[in-house]
C-alpha cells in the first residue's frame, strides 16, 4: 500500500448546498480558528464545545461518514461529582451530525461503569457571524448587532445577527430529550443521570435563517439514515452516474472517490419547466462553495459523459447571471460570463464586487464550448435554441470587451480597484511573468485565452448549421481561420520552438516556458506539424516530473514549487493538457500523464485528488507533497479523473446523429476497463475495453451497436474543425 498524504489540517468537513461544517476530529469548533458552521457565506457558529461538570472529553476517533454527515466517539476525563467521582473512560459520548438545509445533531451517551452516574452536560457555542472571506483572511469586522433569546417553552436557543437589512440566525431547538435544557452563563446544560448500562440520547435541531428564508435540519437522527428524506442521496447518485470496473484497483477507487467528490459539491438548481432538479458544480470545500464561471464550466466539461445535467445546471444559473451593462467596480462588461457569486455580508453591502464579480476573460468562451458539448452529448436542439441569444451575447462580447484593441487577440485587465491582477485559470497575482521572474505588465493576451475562442467559435459554427443560419456559421469559421493563421505567426517562436505565454501590453511575446500552451492543443489551434515540438517541451525534464506537468519551468527565477501556480502541479490541467496531447496522435505521453495523476492519487488519503500538490525540483520525492491550502475535495480534480478516461478511451459523443465514436488506447498499467449506464441522448451502454498485444478492442454489453463506432480521434476533431468551409 502506498504511503498516504493528508491534505490539510486535521478536521472534520461536510456540507449540502451551501451549508458547510467545519470541526476538529473531535466535532469541536475551537476559537479562535477558521473552523465553524457556515450558512451563505457567513459563519454562523464560531465555537462549539461539550462538557461533563466542566471536564472536557478525549477523542477516540471521528470523521465524515458520507459528504453530508459526520461521527465523532469520545470518551470521559475522570469527573468529580457529588455522588463521587466519575472514573475515566466509563462514559461514551457518540456526537452524530447531518446537513442538508441546517443541522440535526444527535448526541448519545452510554453508561459503562458498575455504579449510577449522575453530572451536567454542558454545551458551549458561540456565533460571531463573521463573513466567510474575512474568516480566510483572519481580519474579521464586526459591523451589525448580535442578540440571543432563550425561549423556554419552546426549548430554544436563537442568536440573531443583524445590519441595516442584512440578517442571518441559528435557532437550535432540543428534542427526544428525558431532561429539559437549561441555558445560562453562556451554556446549554442538561442533567444526565444513568444506571449502569443505561444511554442517554438528545437531539438538537439546527434552524438556519438569511433574513427572507428559514432552513431547517434533517429531522432524522444519522442512525436513522434510512428515513433521511435528502435532496439527492449518495446512492441515488450513484445510480445515475457513469460507472466503471476495472482490474487496476487504483483508478478504479480514485474513480470511484471522484464520483462522491463531485456528489458533494453538487449545487441543487430549480429550473423553471424541468421536472426534477439539475445540479450546477460548486468549485471546492470549504472556501468555494458557490457558482463559480470558469470551474463550474470546465467541470461540466469533464463530466459531460458522466453527468451531462452539470452543464445544464452551469448554464442555466450561468447564463442567468450574465452581465448586461458596464460596471467597472464588478469587471462587467455586456454579453460577460461571471467569475464568482457570493451572498454574505461583504458582498450583501458591495463591500466587494461578487454580486456576482466578472473578473475572469475565459469564462465566457468556455460557455460557448460548454453549450456545444452539452448538446453533442445530449443531441437536446431545444437546449441550443434556449441559450441562442446568450451565446449570441457571449459572442459579442469576445468581438467588443474581450478584444480590447481591436488586433484580433483577447486581452484582460482590470478595471476594479479591487479586481483581479489575473483573469485567466492562473489568477494569483504572481501567476504570469517574464522569463526573467519579473512581473507581465498588461494588458494581457494569454496564449490559451486565443484557442479557447478559435474552439468557441467552431463549436457554434456548428450549432448555427444545426439551426439553419448558415451564414453565421461561414462568418464563425472565417474568424476562426483568421484567429488561426494570426495566432500562430504572433504567438510562435521558432528559436524557443514553443508558443509565448502570452503577449504583454505593448504586444511583446513573453517567452516563458509555462504550462499554458498545452491548452492550445486541447483547443486544437496549433498545426499539427507544430504539435511534436510542444509536446516535447511540456514534457522536458523542467516541466515533467514524476507527478505530473508542472505550471512553470524549474528554470525560470520565479519558479518555487510551494507556490500556487508558479511551480505546482494541477490535476485538472494535466487533464486538459492530456486531451491535447491524443488529439494531435501523442497517445503513449497522454497515457504517461493519466498514470501520473492516478498514481499521485493513490497517495492521498481515501485516494482523493486534491486541487492542487507539488514535488520538489532537485530531489523527486517518493510521493507527492501536500500544498497548504488546498482545497479537498475539489470539483474539477476530481473532474479530471473522468477527463483521463474520456482522453484513453478516445470517446466523442454526437447524439444529434445517433453516434457514440470511440478510439481506444489503454496503456498497460489499464489493461481493462468496463464502462456502465453510458447515457448518449435518450440510450445507455455498457461497452467492455481491453488490450490486446499493443491494440485496444471493445465489446457493447448493453445497447445499440449501430450507434457506437470506431473513428481515429485525430479525425474526429477534423470533422469539427472545418475551419474555413
Amino acid at each position: 500500500m502506498p504511503f498516504k498524504v493528508q491534505v490539510g489540517p486535521p478536521q472534520i468537513a461536510i456540507h449540502h448546498d451551501q451549508t458547510v461544517l467545519i470541526t476538529g476530529l473531535d466535532g469541536q469548533i475551537n476559537w479562535p480558528s477558521d473552523r465553524g458552521l457556515y450558512f451563505n457565506d457567513t459563519r454562523v457558529l464560531s465555537s462549539w464545545r461539550i462538557y461533563a461538570n466542566g471536564e472536557p472529553w478525549d477523542l477516540l476517533t471521528g470523521g465524515a461518514t458520507t459528504y453530508y454527515t459526520s461521527e465523532v466517539h469520545l470518551a470521559n476525563r475522570a469527573i468529580m461529582t457529588e455522588d463521587g467521582p466519575i472514573p475515566p473512560h466509563t462514559l461514551g459520548l457518540v456526537i452524530s451530525r447531518s446537513v442538508e438545509g441546517g443541522m440535526h445533531e444527535a448526541i448519545d451517551i452510554t453508561n459503562n461503569g458498575a455504579k449510577h452516574v449522575r453530572f451536567q452536560l454542558e454545551i458551549s457555542m458561540r456565533s460571531d457571524f463573521a463573513d466567510i472571506f474575512e474568516v480566510k483572511s483572519r481580519n474579521i469586522v464586526r459591523r451589525g448587532r448580535i442578540t440571543t433569546e432563550w425561549l423556554v417553552s419552546k426549548q430554544q436557543l436563537r442568536t440573531t445577527y443583524r445590519n441595516a437589512d442584512f440578517m442571518r440566525s441559528v435557532a437550535v431547538s432540543f428534542r427526544n430529550s428525558s431532561s429539559k435544557g437549561v441555558y445560562a452563563n453562556g451554556r446549554l446544560s442538561f442533567e444526565v443521570s444513568l444506571a449502569p448500562g443505561e444511554a442517554w440520547h438528545c437531539c438538537l435541531s439546527y434552524t438556519l435563517a438569511d433574513g427572507t428564508k428559514e432552513y431547517p435540519g434533517p429531522r432524522q437522527c444519522v442512525s436513522d439514515s434510512d428515513e433521511l428524506q435528502h435532496a439527492q442521496t449518495l446512492q441515488d447518485w450513484l445510480q445515475t452516474v457513469l460507472k466503471i470496473s476495472t482490474s487496476n484497483e487504483e483508478f478504479y477507487r480514485l474513480y470511484r472517490q471522484a464520483l462522491e467528490d463531485m456528489a458533494a459539491l453538487r449545487l441543487p438548481i430549480g429550473t423553471s419547466g424541468a421536472d426534477r432538479m439539475v445540479f450546477m458544480p460548486a468549485a471546492g470545500l470549504p472556501w468555494f462553495v458557490a457558482p463559480f464561471g470558469r470551474d463550474s464550466l470546465i467541470v461540466s466539461l469533464q463530466n459531460v459523459l458522466i453527468y451531462p445535467g452539470f452543464a445544464r445546471g452551469a448554464l442555466e444559473i450561468l447564463g442567468s447571471l450574465q452581465a448586461t451593462e458596464l460596471d467597472n467596480y464588478r469587471d462587467a462588461e455586456p454579453g460577460k460570463i461571471p467569475h464568482e457569486l457570493r451572498r454574505g455580508e461583504l458582498a450583501h453591502f458591495k463591500l466587494i464586487p461578487h454580486t456576482p464579480y466578472y473578473g475572469t476573460a475565459d469564462a465566457t468562451p468556455l460557455y460557448l464550448i460548454t453549450l456545444h458539448e452539452a448538446w453533442r452529448a445530449t443531441g437536446d436542439r431545444k437546449l441550443i435554441e434556449q441559450k441562442l441569444e446568450t451565446a449570441e451575447r457571449c459572442l459579442s462580447w469576445i468581438d467588443q470587451y474581450g478584444d480590447r484593441d481591436g488586433d484580433g487577440f483577447q486581452e484582460y485587465q482590470k478595471r476594479s480597484p479591487v479586481g483581479y491582477e489575473n483573469m485567466s485559470w492562473k489568477d494569483a497575482g504572481d501567476a504570469v511573468v517574464y522569463p526573467d521572474g519579473s512581473l507581465v505588465k498588461g494588458p494581457k493576451a494569454l496564449c490559451e485565452l486565443q484557442g479557447y475562442v478559435y474552439d468557441a467559435w467552431l463549436r457554434m459554427a456548428e450549432i448555427f448549421d444545426e439551426l439553419g443560419k448558415h451564414d453565421r456559421a461561414r462568418e464563425l469559421r472565417a474568424k476562426a481561420a483568421r484567429l488561426f493563421e494570426q495566432f500562430n505567426e504572433k504567438f510562435w517562436d521558432d528559436d524557443l520552438g514553443f508558443y509565448a505565454f502570452a503577449l504583454d501590453g505593448e504586444k511583446k511575446k513573453v517567452l516563458t516556458i509555462a504550462s499554458n500552451p498545452g491548452h492550445c492543443l486541447w483547443s486544437g489551434i496549433v498545426p499539427p506539424e507544430r504539435a511534436a515540438k510542444v509536446v516535447q517541451r511540456l514534457m522536458s525534464p523542467d516541466m515533467w516530473c514524476k507527478w505530473g506537468i508542472r505550471t512553470l519551468s524549474s528554470e525560470n527565477p520565479a519558479f518555487n514549487p510551494y507556490n500556487y501556480q508558479n511551480g505546482s502541479i494541477w490535476p485538472h490541467e494535466n487533464a486538459i493538457i492530456a486531451m491535447g496531447f491524443r488529439r494531435y496522435g501523442f497517445d503513449k505521453e497522454a497515457a504517461r500523464v493519466a498514470r501520473s495523476i492516478s498514481e499521485a492519487g493513490s497517495h492521498f488519503l481515501l485516494n482523493q485528488l486534491p486541487e492542487l500538490y507539488t514535488s520538489t525540483q532537485h530531489h523527486e520525492p517518493s510521493f507527492p507533497l501536500q500544498y497548504l491550502g488546498a482545497n479537498v475535495p475539489q470539483a474539477w480534480a476530481a473532474g479530471a479523473v473522468f477527463m483521463l478516461m474520456q482522453t484513453m478511451l478516445g470517446f466523442m459523443p454526437d447524439a444529434p446523429r445517433g453516434k457514440l465514436y470511440v478510439d481506444p488506447d489503454l496503456p498497460p498499467w489499464l489493461p481493462d476497463l468496463t464502462v456502465t449506464d453510458l447515457r448518449l441522448d435518450q440510450h445507455q451502454f455498457d461497452i467492455r475495453f481491453w488490450r490486446e498485444g499493443d491494440k485496444t478492442k471493445f465489446d457493447v454489453l448493453r445497447g445499440d451497436k449501430k450507434m457506437i463506432e470506431y473513428s481515429p480521434i485525430t479525425e474526429q476533431f477534423n470533422r469539427l474543425n472545418k475551419v474555413g468551409e
